[in-house]
């Protein structure tokens, strides 16, 4: 399929203070965007100027949540040049989101390929500053311009972008989180492995609550026995204890990161022990108790790795290696950001190169 392509006639001025970016508030000059029925599949492919988009009142999006999404980063090498970190993955999970949700699933390649093409012609936008990219956001949402809880027929794909700087205003420097007790995020069998928006809506009361009380995110139980713990807000978390790489296994109701596999894998590369399991509130607070709890961080597209200082649970709290982020963390982040920035050669294929045409 062609990408047809109009510029905008009326280039924004790009921002000059790099360092205060902020996450999500500044927006490119152009959006890629295309349309599904199916009697002609996915059509009409273009990037066109960014703008208001103009939706049917009755849109399903509106009224049943048909909607699901992805983030990745376009990164500015000391050369000059722009990559890409493992698109393929998040084509691969924005399918599986799709699945659940039944929409349309889309073309690997052919995303793939809207994905460079939108990057290659907005790269004027990602930052030259260490720390600051261009954070990516595609989305597909639900069209059907009618009411009544149904199968979708009609959709739209796209992608907007955003120059942004660091996610969490703390930056690498340990953050407080508060486990949530009384509110949900996901069970087994719902949308808790779809990155949908229905997800991120029902955590709200209890980030804000959590932010009225000075921390940072919330750190989800399970929703069945609320006890063994499964992600933090935006993020996957987790544990070291005793010296073994512990994080919540993978059993539908957590999202499963790209961040996080791409950790898992250089841990293991490291030769050190990590284990996917169920990790229980009271094994957490016995092993900080005994001072067996090493670190704590959680792994993100947005963040990185945001280190975790503070774990608080029904009013008692607990400080992790001093409010410092752990020499595994620092590791972490020191590989992938080094990697993502093309500072390091890239032994696993992970970096797609956007070249200027």
């Amino acid at each position: 399929m062609e990408i047809k392509i109009q510029k905008t006639a009326a280039p924004k001025q790009k921002p000059t203070d790099e360092n205060n970016l902020g996450f999500g508030k500044i927006f490119t000059d152009h959006m890629f965007v295309m349309d599904y029925d199916p009697e002609s599949g996915w059509h009409d492919a273009r990037i066109v100027p960014y703008g208001d988009i103009s939706l049917s009142p009755a849109c399903a999006v509106f009224h049943y949540g048909a909607e699901i999404f992805e983030g990745l980063k376009a990164y500015r090498r000391a050369d000059g040049g722009v990559q890409l970190f493992r698109p393929d993955a998040n084509i691969e999970r924005m399918n599986n989101s799709a699945e659940r949700l039944c929409l349309p699933q889309l073309d690997p390649e052919f995303t793939l390929k809207a994905l460079e093409t939108y990057v290659e012609l907005e790269q004027d936008w990602v930052p030259h500053t260490p720390g600051a990219s261009l954070y990516l956001r595609p989305f597909l949402i639900g069209t059907d311009p009618f009411l009544g809880l149904h199968t979708i027929q009609k959709a739209t794909f796209m992608i907007i972008a955003s120059p942004s700087g660091n996610y969490y205003a703390e930056g690498l420097n340990p953050v407080k989180i508060m486990i949530e007790d009384e509110d949900v995020r996901a069970v087994r069998g719902g949308t808790g492995y779809a990155k949908c928006g229905g997800n991120y809506a029902a955590s709200n009361r209890a980030g804000a609550k959590a932010e009225a009380k000075g921390f940072s995110q919330v750190l989800w139980l399970d929703g069945v026995e609320r006890k063994y713990v499964e992600e933090v807000g935006s993020m996957n978390v987790m544990f070291k204890i005793d010296g073994e790489v512990v994080t919540p296994v993978l059993l539908g109701s957590v999202l499963p990161g790209v961040t996080r596999r791409s950790c898992i894998q250089l841990m293991k590369d490291w030769g050190m022990k990590v284990t996917e399991r169920l990790i229980s509130v009271e094994e957490l607070f016995t092993a900080a108790k005994e001072g067996r709890l090493e670190e704590a961080w959680g792994t993100g597209t947005a963040a990185v790795i945001s280190p975790i200082g503070m774990l608080s649970f029904k009013g008692e709290s607990f400080v992790i290696n001093d409010n410092k982020i752990g020499p595994t963390a620092q590791k972490l982040y020191d590989e992938l950001t080094d990697i993502q920035w093309g500072r390091k050669d890239d032994p696993y294929n992970w970096i797609v190169k956007i070249d200027r045409k």
